[in-house]
């Protein structure tokens, strides 16, 4: 979407389908204005310390809790939905919280010692956060993913340049203003707005890039980052799966898993989208999860009743359906929802359990991002693991059994970077433990646990020799040992 006469961008409010708001397209010229004002401030910022930095956080936590009605409206306009919306919020003040409270000790990390391979060398590290990082954030969580690479990135030293995405872009105007309050760090954090030029504009000026979205945009960010040689962060797509074994209790690996597809109308990278059910107990789970599944209700015409709101982004609206066509041409039957409804001009999907599904079926090997259920049987474990792994993709995964052993043996064989044990997404409430994504899912470090701080330092080492050094004779010829 290029930007109007006026230099901005049109956006859309999902519970209304209406044009309500525009925001500002940054320039590239812009984008480098403000980064080389980041430049300047990134030495003294470094040189602030953790305890100094961790103070400026602090106090924008504090100015974040002073707004946080109005930031809370602002997402809920954003996102359609108030709830979680409102959630956000707290999560964002906790995460600050979270991160003041643990850089100190993982900034102290840097230490010296003696070369193990040569003893008369002492060494000293150094953290060197890097200068500017550039951060782009998606739309279907705007503010925690947003900030849960900004805050550890500032805290580590670093200056950011953050573009949310343009499609809802309604609460970086509170959360801005709560920045004014904060002088030191509103010179280190710049929150720009626009769209995928405005995206390209920040990762020019980056020296390290966070990337959250799809495969396919990642892919762009990553071969802009390789061509820049600056190090891209990925969080992507997930195709994720859950396995329930004969021994589980199924009727907590229903609510389960309900919770996980359909929560956030599906709108989340770690919602489960495919469920192997073991052939003896299918017939009675299949009942339950669309027993739970019809339960469910709209946010709709009341946003403070329901528990899922419309599709944020009108085109995903689209794909949803065009998967629901695709499986049912190739013989899948619904069992419940199934369609797309307009309501208020928005775009709403009601919970969908679908059976008869094919590997090959779209929604079976694309990122459906909506609240879709396919079923499918399975005769044996193997095939189960066989099955789940079949896909580009390795976010996370879910396994329901009746022992804790016999489910990890299970998910230790799943390709995959973490994996919920008799739950599901547990990763998107569990932020302090590592893990990594596989396969399409992203690349580099973790932004989850003592990794989404340690990733913005590179270590200097200061290597330091206490005997003479080495005259050129140690290069002369005719020295080779003996063996």
């Amino acid at each position: 979407m290029s930007p109007g006469g006026d230099g901005t961008l049109p956006v859309t409010n999902p519970r209304t389908g209406e044009v309500d708001y525009r925001v500002k397209a940054w320039s590239a010229d812009e984008i480098a204005g403000a980064a080389g004002s980041l430049r300047e401030e990134a030495r003294a910022w470094d040189a602030l310390g953790v305890e100094g930095r961790c103070a400026a956080l602090g106090a924008w936590g504090e100015a974040l809790a002073a707004r946080r009605g109005e930031l809370g409206e602002a997402l809920t306009i954003d996102t359609g939905r108030r709830t979680f919306a409102h959630f956000e919020v707290q999560k964002a003040i906790d995460l600050i919280g979270h991160w003041c409270r643990r850089a100190p000790a993982l900034a102290a990390e840097a230490q010296g010692g003696q070369s193990a391979q040569v003893p008369s060398v002492h060494y000293r590290h150094r953290l060197v956060p890097y200068p500017v990082v550039g951060i782009i954030s998606p739309w279907n969580v705007p503010l925690i993913l947003a900030l849960i690479d900004a805050v550890p990135a500032l805290a580590a030293g670093c200056t950011v340049l953050l573009k949310p995405s343009e499609v809802t872009p309604r609460f970086t105007v509170p959360l801005a203003e709560a920045l004014t309050e904060v002088p030191a760090l509103a010179r280190v954090l710049r929150i720009v707005t626009g769209g995928p030029e405005t995206g390209a504009a920040v990762i020019d000026q980056a020296d390290a890039v966070c990337f959250t979205g799809s495969v396919a945009t990642g892919r762009i960010v990553a071969a802009h980052a390789a061509r820049r040689f600056i190090p891209a962060f990925l969080e992507l797509g997930g195709k994720d799966p859950a396995i329930v074994t004969a021994s589980a209790d199924l009727d907590n690996a229903a609510r389960a898993i309900v919770r996980s597809a359909v929560g956030m109308t599906g709108q989340a990278c770690q919602s489960l989208e495919r469920v192997y059910v073991q052939a003896a107990v299918y017939p009675a789970f299949r009942e339950k999860v669309v027993a739970e599944a019809e339960r469910v209700q709209l946010n709709w015409p009341d946003i403070d009743s329901g528990q899922i709101g419309p599709l944020i982004f009108p085109p995903q609206a689209e794909k949803i359906q065009a998967q629901l066509d695709d499986a049912v041409a190739r013989g899948a039957r619904i069992l419940c929802g199934g369609r797309i409804e307009r309501h208020g001009g928005g775009r709403w999907c009601l919970p969908t359990v679908l059976e008869d599904v094919s590997d090959e079926m779209q929604l079976m090997r694309e990122e459906t991002f909506g609240p879709l259920i396919p079923l499918i049987p399975y005769d044996s474990s193997d095939e189960a693991i066989r099955r789940a792994n079949d896909s580009e993709f390795g976010l996370s995964a879910a396994v329901f059994a009746g022992t804790e052993d016999e489910a990890i043996a299970i998910a230790e064989q799943l390709e995959v970077g973490a994996v919920s044990i008799n739950d599901a997404s547990l990763t998107g409430i569990v932020n302090d433990v590592e893990k990594n994504s596989f396969r399409l899912s992203g690349l580099g470090g973790s932004r989850m646990g003592d990794s989404g701080f340690r990733r913005f330092l590179r270590k200097r080492a200061l290597l330091i020799q206490t005997a003479e050094a080495a005259p050129i004779t140690l290069f002369s010829e005719g020295q080779v040992p003996s063996a």
